[in-house]
């Protein structure tokens, strides 16, 4: 069973080649999209054994890990799993997130930061900006997850064309799990090691998200 990694990657030289030696043990093809880096990340991460796609401009995340999507459903991977390129998750949990797919027990699986497994949050991300943005999943997008925000994850073909993503920043994440939820994708959550070297969204971010995932789902 052909598993494909992707990895969205802007600026991360520091940590890219790292991150591809760790994963390409557990991954048949590791993609790493560079979204217009300014750094060696396109150059490093194609010496550590990646294939390369590069965006001419800087798109966003999400847009990011479309790209990986198509590259690798065209590539025939039978299984895609997102992971960031910051060093933030353990390659290691690769093969966990990815068997509950290879037996055909679900269609996408989404890391959880809040089931047990090590996370360094700051205060205000654990006990205001993630209640919040959970709350917000469950009323708004019905979304009856414990993690809204979390990156590493796990699909089937199904699930990945399912799951378009169309938000091109950090709304991406609630908008794959609200779109798995509208699909009818038999869902799972597992828990995942988080360990930050530098903290995501600012308060401002998170106010943005939710606009965004407004505006797509009065769209939708």
């Amino acid at each position: 069973m052909k598993i494909a990694c992707v990895i969205p990657a802007w600026n991360e030289a520091k940590n890219i080649a790292k991150v591809i030696a760790d994963v390409r043990p557990y991954v048949q093809e590791t993609i790493v999209v560079d979204d217009c880096s300014s750094d060696d990340t396109a150059a490093l991460a194609g010496a550590a054994g990646a294939v390369v796609l590069r965006h001419p401009i800087n798109r966003g995340q999400g847009a990011a890990l479309q790209t990986g999507n198509d590259y690798a459903l065209a590539q025939g991977a039978e299984i895609i799993v997102h992971f960031d390129g910051d060093d933030q998750f353990r390659a290691t949990e690769i093969p966990a997130m990815t068997a509950p797919i290879a037996d055909d027990r679900a269609d996408i699986v989404f890391g959880s930061r809040f089931l047990g497994r090590q996370t360094n949050f700051p205060p205000l991300k654990r006990y205001l900006i993630m209640p919040l943005a959970k709350l917000f999943n469950r009323v708004f997008l019905g979304i009856q997850l414990s993690d809204p925000q979390c990156g590493f994850r796990a699909f089937n073909r199904r699930a990945a064309t399912a799951t378009k993503i169309m938000n091109r920043e950090w709304a991406h994440n609630s908008e794959i799990q609200s779109n798995a939820f509208r699909a009818g994708l038999r869902i799972m959550e597992l828990p995942v090691t988080v360990v930050y070297h530098r903290f995501g969204l600012p308060l401002s971010a998170g106010f943005q998200v939710i606009k965004d995932l407004l505006i797509h789902k009065i769209i939708k």
